[in-house]
């Protein structure tokens, strides 16, 4: 009996752990997105220790916010700030700057891609981090064992797109419409926005669309620009 009772508990344990791989995963697609276009500025050199580095501080951020989901999700202008970063990654991608020299500037660079992975990964995922801590229920090491197995595949699909902007420019242009759109929903469903404005669906669908778009606009802008310049 005793047997048979701790064989029904550890299969419920890899049960949950599988569960909260398989949720972070349908729902951290833009996550890998935005890990991606935070690292493409990067040399090749260091963009591997961002993903992995960003990926697992924004893991362990997620452990801590579980236990506080509820109250997280009424925070006010968390999910501003975090829109304002995807902004700033997305019109980052059509920023084709010379390579970096300076060992220092090295540095600067890369923990700033640390700092807008994290910020932007966590303000993201305040919705999934629900379905995680109700499938955890608190406990601590399923939190970090379902998370932590996700780490290497989210860091593979932002190695894998990260590549590909690199050789597929159109990619950047999708991946930044993307981003535009996650930015205005971010921003439209702070709880400050919806306690002053309740928006309707179809004014934050409207916010949507205007992030994409004003995203892509500024990139070809800035394209131009540099063009101009040279």
């Amino acid at each position: 009996m005793n047997l048979l009772h701790q064989l029904l508990q550890h299969s419920h344990f890899v049960i949950s752990a599988l569960s909260i791989v398989v949720v972070d995963l349908t729902l951290s697609g833009d996550n890998a997105v935005v890990i991606a276009a935070a690292a493409k500025s990067l040399p090749p050199s260091r963009r591997n220790q961002a993903l992995v580095g960003g990926a697992a501080c924004a893991v362990a951020a997620l452990v801590v916010a579980a236990f506080f989901a509820t109250r997280l999700l009424q925070v006010k202008f968390l999910q501003v700030i975090g829109g304002i970063a995807v902004l700033w990654i997305a019109v980052g991608l059509f920023r084709e700057e010379p390579p970096l020299e300076a060992s220092a500037t090295h540095l600067s660079s890369f923990w700033k891609a640390i700092w807008f992975i994290v910020v932007a990964d966590v303000t993201m995922s305040t919705d999934n981090i629900l379905a995680v801590a109700a499938i955890a229920q608190g406990d601590v090491v399923l939190l970090l064992l379902g998370l932590g197995l996700s780490i290497p595949l989210v860091v593979f699909a932002s190695s894998l797109l990260a590549t590909a902007m690199d050789r597929y420019p159109v990619i950047v242009y999708a991946g930044a419409a993307l981003l535009g759109r996650v930015a205005g929903q971010m921003i439209m469903t702070d709880a400050f926005t919806v306690q002053i404005l309740a928006p309707s669906a179809a004014l934050t669908y409207l916010v949507e669309a205007g992030g994409a778009i004003g995203v892509v606009s500024a990139g070809l802008w800035l394209k131009s620009r540099r063009a101009q310049q040279t």
